[in-house]
């Protein structure tokens, strides 16, 4: 099973894929070296029947299909659709490539589809999840290394078939937002009239949406919003972050999630927003204060979460924005005085990513400190929870259980192997420029 790329994102263009060239359908004879037409044997009959009889495809079909690479991957075809003014058999077939992710998931026309390669129709839930989780762990570092999903991954067989049966369709296929055209990952919710909407427009400041250039177009003249409706917290050159609470800025909460749900798979769509803060990151220039991803977390959390959803947009991916969100949340729970911790459950990457910032964050104080330090300073110096601290050096193999307490060994050499192996921090949160004061419910 070899690596993908994900599609190329331009600037005021579409998303820019490889299109391979057909393999199916009418074909032209071709042309030999000196320009004669070469003579091609007809199909045979008892081929040109057998194709007849199994279309149009069933739903659950397993065949070969043509992906953006010009080479044949396996698929399932998760639904169909007849093609208006069509032949008999002219179906789109909305399908699921099952060595990857769902976000690859995409319509593609009868000519992508190798016939000869149909398999019979069989129920193979459990075997789709078990190929779904391996690609993921598979391509964690190539496709997502800052995509990071916080909670609802850990589903149950039954609310794991219900969700997927509801979203097994992505419902738009591009958004415009700034700048930039995206492919988008997964279904979201939106309202019941914008079901037929396969591209939406996103204006990059408040977040409306609409069906038509046009309709943003116009909106964007009489938009005053330069930047998140929220208060600025952090400026730290071209980087600033806005705190946008829930409950004084509904729409725009609703629609940062409409917006999120669209590149998160297993993610509650939360409706009521009132008891969320929304911590917004912009690049900023003259033009204004452009999205480049955001965190959430509760108001008033009980289990200590100090972040419930997290996202980089894809254009933004891979320049170390993530790590800088994570980080963030940490910098806001120094500032409350408590020790802060990820929503449970955390997904695959949402442990990697996490495990790979406690790792790096431990492992400096570990080499600059001297003599002994316990889980409890370090959980006080860092604001991270000593369960979290514990697992992680317990699965660098740093800790040891001695009469009755845990014993951190920090031999040098193997300190500076995994931070090695941890890889680069990413953008450092400049906590001088960080102007903030913890949320307290107004009376």
């Amino acid at each position: 099973m070899g690596s993908i790329d994900t599609p190329t994102i331009t600037e005021n263009g579409s998303t820019q894929s490889q299109a391979a060239a057909p393999s199916g359908g009418d074909h032209k004879s071709p042309a030999s070296a000196n320009g004669a037409q070469v003579e091609v044997s007809p199909e045979p009959e008892g081929t040109k029947k057998r194709r007849s009889s199994m279309l149009p495809l069933e739903v659950g079909t397993r065949v070969m299909c043509r992906w953006r690479d010009g080479k044949y991957h396996p698929v399932k075809v998760i639904e169909r659709r007849k093609m208006p003014y069509a032949v008999p058999y002219d179906y789109e077939y909305y399908v699921h490539y099952t060595e990857f992710n769902r976000r690859l998931d995409e319509w593609v026309k009868l000519e992508q589809l190798d016939l000869d390669s149909v398999e019979t129709v069989v129920d193979e839930k459990v075997e789709d999840k078990v190929t779904s989780l391996k690609m993921t762990r598979h391509q964690k570092r190539k496709i997502d290394e800052t995509h990071v999903e916080v909670g609802h991954e850990e589903l149950d067989a039954a609310s794991l078939h219900e969700h997927e049966e509801f979203t097994k369709v992505k419902n738009i296929a591009t958004i415009e937002l700034g700048r930039y055209e995206i492919e988008t990952w997964y279904f979201s919710p939106f309202p019941p009239e914008y079901n037929d909407s396969l591209k939406l427009y996103f204006c990059e400041f408040c977040l409306n949406f609409m069906k038509r250039k046009e309709q943003l177009q116009r909106h964007m003249r009489k938009c005053d919003l330069k930047h998140p409706p929220g208060d600025e917290i952090y400026r730290s050159g071209t980087l600033s972050m806005f705190e946008v609470d829930g409950k004084k800025n509904k729409v725009y909460g609703r629609n940062l999630c409409y917006l999120a749900k669209l590149f998160l798979d297993h993610k509650t769509l939360y409706y009521d927003v009132d008891l969320f803060l929304f911590y917004v990151l912009c690049e900023c220039d003259d033009r204004g204060c452009h999205m480049v991803g955001y965190f959430s977390k509760e108001k008033h959390s009980e289990e200590s979460y100090n972040l419930a959803c997290i996202l980089t947009l894809p254009p933004y991916q891979r320049k170390g924005y993530g790590k800088f969100l994570i980080a963030f949340s940490y910098e806001l729970s120094k500032k409350e005085g408590k020790v802060g911790t990820p929503e449970r459950p955390l997904s695959d990457l949402g442990l990697l990513s996490y495990r790979g910032y406690w790792t790096r964050v431990l492992l400096d104080i570990l080499k600059k400190h001297k003599g002994n330090i316990s889980i409890k300073e370090l959980s006080d110096m860092t604001a991270i929870k000593a369960e979290d601290i514990l697992t992680t050096l317990q699965s660098l193999e740093l800790i040891q259980y001695r009469k009755g307490q845990h014993v951190i060994c920090a031999d040098p050499k193997v300190l500076d192997r995994h931070l090695k192996a941890a890889g680069r921090g990413g953008l450092e949160v400049d906590v001088s420029k960080l102007i903030w004061t913890p949320y307290k419910e107004q009376s």
